[in-house]
């Protein structure tokens, strides 16, 4: 059997870190079995549905470095949720319910009131002729719920293991809204049918809708999929993500994080599984080692830190020619090699190379704590040409001259020289700034 998966995001916001998790998971499994995925657009949403949001979902894939072989918005499959819908109703599967939103609130706080759980009391069913007429000449539109069977709802998931729910201990899903719009759980139903889906992997969120699924399926004469249910994602201290993480865009970590593509996906993939978090440059080997049963039902923690050294680590390692491009397009298209290889291991971003072109290159403040000091080495500066020895010789004869060593040497030299405490190896840096910049700074 070919393997069918889908990643079904909604339209209606930025594609953030925990649904990037999810469809990448998705993805690498797909992959690792060369089977076919399926970008799925849930935008039923009509209200709330935007098509800017719908290209961010796109573009923010393709950056991390996602592609699909197929893709396709509910919106345009109403005739096919019409349809069913209807042998849905005539097999009693679905009922009209006419409670308001505050009459069914009631009936919650009264049942939790009473001990008892808030499950829909299926008083919809009881209803006579005489009451719905009531109820429509007042201008009442009803929902619509699936009508579970009070059975004993099973299946095995591929991180959970064994998943068990008794029908009488759930709701009715309400399935269509007052203004006759199906809802995700019918339509999603449908679609994975339709479509011939054969694995799904969600939010562990998602497992109580899961056993509703299941049913949905059943009374759809579709064979239900193999579930796979993540755990969500906790901040570093295990606590539920912050509102700042948690709301994170995939379109913030590229544009105003400025972070490596592949810096994510090393974490996101790698998150709640028993292999160690390490940097990738491509995708291929995290398809090869890709395995559901590596992922355990613990909270995975999703920390910054850890993703700021991954990015790290990855510039570090990267070529001039794999980021020479993105140079350019930081206006700095007359960085060259050399400058790239000094300056990157000092890099967490890509973006941090401006700071030491503006250090190396543009006028800055020195700061002269000793002017005496400066002086006295600004006078022993070698004439030019300067090689990769001009440093050692030089401050070879600054501390014979002054009897300076250590930090007491170097840190003032540092100051005056780039205005800043730490940065590049001085001894290549000196070879960026050049003579007479140097000299330009050591001067009082």
């Amino acid at each position: 059997m070919t393997v069918k998966v889908r990643f079904a995001p909604s339209p209606t916001g930025m594609i953030h870190i925990g649904n990037a998790r999810t469809a990448l998971i998705t993805w690498l499994f797909t992959r690792s079995q060369n089977g076919h995925f399926l970008l799925r657009i849930d935008d039923t949403d009509k209200e709330r549905s935007k098509v800017e949001y719908e290209e961010a979902v796109e573009e923010g894939l393709n950056w991390l470095g996602m592609d699909w072989d197929e893709k396709a918005n509910q919106k345009n499959r109403t005739d096919i949720y019409d349809k069913k819908i209807d042998e849905l109703k005539k097999s009693g599967r679905l009922y009209a319910c006419y409670e308001t939103p505050e009459e069914l609130s009631l009936k919650r706080k009264t049942q939790l009131s009473r001990g008892k759980p808030p499950i829909y009391d299926r008083g919809s069913l009881n209803l006579s002729d005489e009451q719905i007429n009531k109820y429509e000449a007042d201008g009442r539109s009803p929902h619509w719920r699936f009508k579970l069977d009070h059975t004993t709802i099973e299946w095995d998931d591929l991180i959970r293991g064994k998943v068990k729910f008794e029908g009488t201990d759930l709701s009715d899903p309400v399935v269509i809204r007052e203004n006759g719009q199906p809802l995700y759980h019918l339509c999603s139903v449908i679609d994975d049918i339709e479509f011939g889906i054969t694995h799904i992997v969600r939010g562990e969120d998602h497992v109580t809708n899961t056993a509703t699924h299941v049913q949905m399926f059943e009374a759809l004469n579709g064979a239900a999929p193999t579930f796979a249910h993540l755990p969500l994602i906790a901040d570093a201290e295990g606590a539920k993500l912050s509102k700042r993480i948690g709301s994170l865009s995939i379109d913030d970590l590229e544009k105003s994080e400025g972070l490596e593509p592949m810096a994510i996906v090393s974490l996101l993939a790698r998150l709640g599984t028993s292999e160690p978090i390490e940097p990738y440059a491509n995708m291929q080997p995290l398809i090869d080692s890709f395995d559901f049963s590596k992922f355990s039902r613990g909270t995975p923690k999703f920390d910054t830190i850890e993703l700021i050294r991954l990015n790290s680590r990855l510039i570090h390692e990267a070529d001039y020619d794999d980021v020479k491009a993105r140079l350019n397009e930081l206006g700095l298209s007359e960085l060259d090699e050399e400058f790239w290889l000094i300056v990157r291991p000092n890099l967490e971003k890509l973006s941090d190379i401006k700071m030491w072109w503006n250090v190396a290159r543009e006028p800055i403040e020195s700061v002269i704590e000793d002017p005496e000091f400066i002086k006295e080495a600004a006078a022993l500066l070698p004439p030019a040409p300067w090689t990769d020895q001009t440093w050692s010789e030089w401050t070879a004869s600054v501390k014979e001259k002054t009897g300076r060593k250590g930090k007491q040497l170097f840190m003032p030299l540092r100051l005056a020289l780039t205005g800043m405490e730490h940065g590049p190896e001085l001894n290549n840096m000196l070879l960026l700034i050049g003579p007479e910049t140097a000299k330009q700074r050591l001067a009082p």
